[in-house]
């Protein structure tokens, strides 16, 4: 065996001397030959990865949209009168389109502009008479291969490449997984197959075909010039070699660099997307406490709900309407910025829930909207804290402010009414007694009433003041909170 590769080595050297020329037309040759192979491989594979980006990048954006659009058009559209959600949206009036609808109409729309693509919406449980637009039917394999595999790995996309009438494409599914708006539709809709749908089930698949032919023939007719161009120049030199190897590099660079820029700029669009609904939520929440803003986004309206025992606390600044009178009212706001800013640090350090500021007057609760135990006594550390910022406020602004609060303990209704500036409030006979505790109350004392004294006696210093006349209650007893039992 190593005999006759010494030979064949031989042979192969003293043919090259002979017949130079020859032999190197015969490897320049096989050299292009390997070339134009490996060049044909390496488009072919940048197709499919281009293809298989572009379909990503259209299927994200159109799942994104159709998010959006459900949270933030259909939900708030319902709660307006004379607005309704229909399949059937162009023959009613004030009617807006359904999610599902809308995504269609976004991928005929894609499709307009973008000759041979096709989106399709699918489930194995459609809505009875096509009310959503879905197909009726799983027509093939693929669309049934498709949903198994994405029911098991809702998350990872699942595509083929195969041959559609005679044309190669590529055929892209992703899971449509239900969402928390989605559940209670399609549970509640009479015509919905199927009414225990949960959050995180695949209801069906959005699929984007993409057509590949043109983008194989242009790369082909590329091959082919390139092809010509290193035939005819194969006799001047390898600088035709240099000239078409860079232009091939430069073709691939230029098709990678437009992947890039596309999924980059989708990226971009995505995280503005994003970016603006972190917004929307931060302002949200900065008004409404998260369960009651979680309520809401799902469309729960009036909110109500009875808490057999919360302790609230009113506080009113004594001396601060004297004060405006002979500051500017730059200052004013100042002033009372940063005294209601350091009782909204403290209402956040005992995990309290600041309802609201009325002037001068503040108002926080415990025990709302999720109620836990000791709730009166991290309301009494509050406003022992409270006058402690007076005081420093005092030091620090050369004023004679002083604070009056007022706390009781009793049941209440929380919830947010109304359709526009949603406020969280408290309405009820001890929300009303809290604030009689204040009005009633001597200026930098802490009144409560008897059932808060009744919580707080063991851990705090607590003197009687006795019986008071409450307007609309009578004579009642209350507590001065003079500060905490020291061991």
């Amino acid at each position: 065996m190593d005999n006759f590769i010494h030979k064949l080595l031989q042979k192969l050297n003293s043919f090259s001397y002979k017949h130079t020329i020859l032999f190197l037309i015969i490897l320049f040759c096989f050299s292009i030959g390997i070339g134009l192979a490996n060049t044909y491989q390496m488009s072919s594979n940048l197709i499919k990865y281009q293809a298989i980006s572009t379909a990503i990048s259209y299927s994200n954006l159109i799942q994104e949209a159709r998010n959006l659009y459900s949270s933030e058009v259909v939900d708030r559209a319902q709660e307006v009168d004379g607005i309704s959600v229909s399949h059937n949206y162009l023959n009613i009036t004030g009617a807006i389109p359904l999610p599902a609808t809308f995504l269609m109409k976004l991928g005929w729309k894609i499709r307009e502009q973008n000759t041979g693509m096709m989106v399709k919406l699918y489930s194995d449980y459609p809505f009875r008479g096509g009310q959503a637009m879905i197909k009726q039917t799983i027509s093939d394999q693929f669309e049934q291969d498709a949903l198994s595999a994405l029911r098991k790995s809702p998350n990872e996309p699942y595509y083929r490449f195969e041959k559609r009438a005679g044309y190669s494409s590529l055929r892209y599914a992703q899971a449509e997984i239900m969402e928390p708006t989605c559940v209670a539709c399609h549970n509640t809709h009479p015509d919905s197959p199927k009414t225990d749908w949960k959050i995180g089930d695949v209801r069906g698949i959005v699929e984007i075909i993409l057509p590949l032919d043109e983008f194989i023939e242009e790369t082909h007719e590329h091959l082919k010039e390139t092809l010509m161009m290193l035939l005819v120049h194969s006799i001047l030199a390898l600088s035709a070699i240099a000239v078409v190897i860079n232009r091939l590099r430069q073709t691939s660079k230029e098709l990678e660099r437009r992947v890039v820029e596309r999924t980059a700029q989708l990226q971009e669009a995505n995280q503005e997307l994003e970016s603006e609904q972190q917004k929307s939520d931060r302002l949200l929440l900065n008004i409404l406490p998260k369960p009651i803003a979680d309520q809401l986004k799902q469309g729960h309206n009036p909110i109500a709900e009875w808490f057999p025992e919360v302790t609230i606390l009113f506080a009113d600044i004594v001396g601060f309407t004297k004060l405006a009178s002979s500051i500017s009212a730059p200052t004013l706001v100042n002033y009372l910025n940063e005294i209601f800013s350091s009782f909204d640090y403290w209402a956040d350090e005992y995990q309290l829930e600041k309802i609201k500021t009325i002037g001068d007057n503040y108002m926080v609760v415990g025990g709302v909207p999720t109620n836990r135990p000791n709730v009166a006594i991290a309301v009494a550390e509050m406003a022992l804290k409270i006058q402690e910022e007076v005081f420093k406020f005092n030091l620090k602004h050369q004023t004679l402010l002083t604070i009056r609060i007022g706390i009781n303990t009793g049941p209440v209704v929380a919830g947010v009414i109304g359709k526009k500036k949603f406020i969280y409030d408290l309405w009820g006979d001890a929300v009303n007694i809290a604030s009689r505790m204040e009005s009633h109350c001597l200026p930098g004392k802490i009144q409560v009433t008897k059932k808060t004294y009744n919580t707080l006696r063991d851990y705090y210093q607590l003197e009687k003041r006795g019986e008071i006349e409450v307007k609309g209650k009578g004579k009642m007893t209350t507590y001065f909170l003079e500060g905490r039992i020291t061991p």
